[in-house]
């Protein structure tokens, strides 16, 4: 299944800056910086959207950028060209084409089909979007009742079966270093060993909260990464 590119309610494929920043495991807020500083180059390819979306828990609202064929092409051209980078060129290159081919065999598709048809097609489509709404809803109930909280929020719920990296750098048998670098290379974490929020929502990461005191600048909070049980299952099978 296509998850980097979508169509939009328009018909048209586009991707969003939320899903280049996860893929290529770079700080979603840099990447938005980045097409800010240079929206008039992205907007010569069509005015480029910005859409709010609620985070889960007591976090704000993230901004994100619907990003056409385009401008998604030109984002990347921006960014420092690292193998990370070049690698998701192809796969970005590759997404959008798929989407194209998909959408002329769905046009193919139609122009041999009769009123009939077309008809009974588009209440079967009602009835199937209806039937995701309502299980993506109880979904995002679910999600909210058992996820834990956002990464930065002021209360976190700490999940009873996390530990720290450390801890699981142990029972892997390994280094703490060495985990932290894994966890950097397969975009778990931030290059500050920060979770991505991502990470936290799939229940492979969670965090702790701690206040401490700075002699300048006052109560300061520092961010522990913690592996969850779920997370050391997926680790273990992936690589240790």
């Amino acid at each position: 299944m296509n998850t980097i590119v979508t169509l939009n309610e328009s018909q048209c494929p586009v991707t969003t800056s939320m899903i280049i920043a996860e893929y290529i495991g770079m700080e979603h807020k840099s990447v938005i910086q980045l097409i800010r500083k240079n929206i008039n180059d992205f907007n010569e390819f069509g005015n480029t959207a910005f859409e709010m979306r609620n985070s889960i828990g007591a976090g704000r609202p993230t901004e994100y950028a619907v990003l056409n064929e385009q401008h998604a092409t030109l984002l990347i051209t921006y960014m420092r060209n690292s193998e990370v980078v070049k690698k998701f060129k192809k796969t970005l290159v590759k997404a959008f084409f798929d989407m194209r081919n998909e959408l002329n065999n769905r046009q193919a598709r139609v122009g041999d089909l009769s009123r009939m048809d077309i008809l009974k097609l588009a209440m079967q489509s009602e009835e199937e979007r209806l039937r995701l709404q309502q299980e993506n809803k109880g979904l995002e109930l679910r999600i909210e009742a058992d996820a834990p909280k956002v990464a930065f929020a002021e209360k976190v719920s700490i999940a009873p079966d996390s530990i720290s990296v450390a801890q699981a750098a142990k029972i892997l048998g390994t280094g703490q270093r060495r985990l932290f670098a894994f966890l950097r290379q397969q975009h778990w974490i931030s290059r500050h060993n920060e979770p991505y929020q991502a990470k936290i929502e799939q229940g492979l990461l969670d965090v702790k909260i701690s206040d401490w005191s700075h002699p300048t600048q006052g109560l300061q909070k520092s961010v522990t990464t913690l592996v969850t049980g779920k997370g050391l299952s997926k680790l273990q099978l992936i690589h240790y």
